[in-house]
This record gives C-alpha cells, structure tokens and sequence, in this order.
C-alpha cells in the first residue's frame, strides 16, 4: 500500500456470510478512514442469504452504517473483473479449513476466529449480547489494524502483520 490514495482491499471470508464476515466488512468501512476498503463475502451461502438481522440491528445501534450489505459467494471475487484483494481473513474457523479459491493478485491471508453469534442458545437478549460482543471483539481488532503504520500494511509485511493480529 505505498500509494496512499488507493485503500487496501480487505475481504472477510465466512461460511454464510450472514454474520461475522458482514460485521467486519461494516465496521472497517466505517473505522477504515479511507484507508481501507472492506468487503465480505461466504463460501457457502445458502440460496436466497440474508445477513442474520440482529447483525444489522447491532451494526445500527452502534451507529455503523448497513446500506448495501448482501449476503454474497466468494466467487465473486475470483472473476476477473473483481476488485483486487491486498488482504482476505477469514473470520469463522469452517471457512479457514476450506480450500479458498485464487485470489487475483496473491494477496496476504490470515485467520481471525470468531465464535459464531448466531449459534448462541437462548432469548433474543442473550443472542443480542453474543452479537454485540462479537461486533466489539471485531471492531477491537480492526482498531489496530487501521492504526498500523503504512510500512506495516506494505506488501511483505502485510501477511505478518495480519497473522499478528490474530494474536490480539
């Protein structure tokens, strides 16, 4: 990332794309300072996905914007007329034990687990809260990210630094 006009590309990698990989892509949108330029996307979308609705709801009252969001395959980022990934982090244990199709470009890879929100028992309100801890151990995260120097997010570094993270 030696120009700094041109943001990084990041891609959040999930199973569903439904939840964590869609908060991530939300929360470095709105943290990322023109620096970066997130997207999300799963690889195993079931037909007709939608992103889980209480990760709007918390996006929201976090104040995060959420126009635009969708549920999508990763094949969307293979076609050549794709944005070009400097970064892809796959966000759910199930998708970082997958084999990721070529990303154009080679970018760096790392691995950020999450443990999925939407699998937690009980009420509305007990599952609101796993979101919201989710979103906050997410956004804890990228917080360090976006505040990194630029040597640190420059290619070679790239994959250290973002493999470091996953330490955080």
């Amino acid at each position: 990332m030696t120009d700094t006009t041109t943001p990084l590309n990041v891609l959040f990698l999930c199973t569903h794309n439904s939840a964590r990989s869609i908060l991530a892509e939300a929360i470095l949108n709105d943290i990322g300072g023109g620096r970066f330029k997130a997207y999300s996307a799963g690889s195993s979308p079931r037909e007709n996905q939608q992103p889980n609705p209480m990760a709007i709801e918390v996006l929201r009252k976090a104040g995060i914007e959420t126009a635009g969001l969708r549920s999508k395959s990763w094949d969307e980022f293979g076609r050549p007329d794709a944005p070009r990934m400097d970064l892809v982090v796959t966000v759910c244990d199930n998708a970082a034990g997958e084999a990721c199709p070529y990303w154009p470009g080679q970018p760096a890879t790392a691995h950020w687990g999450y443990a999925d929100p939407s699998e937690v028992a009980g009420d509305d309100e007990r599952k609101r809260e796993a979101f919201r801890q989710t979103l906050h151990a997410i956004r804890s995260r990228l917080g360090l990210l976006v505040n990194l120097p630029a040597a640190s997010l420059d290619g070679m570094s790239l994959q250290a630094t973002a493999r470091e993270l996953a330490k955080s």
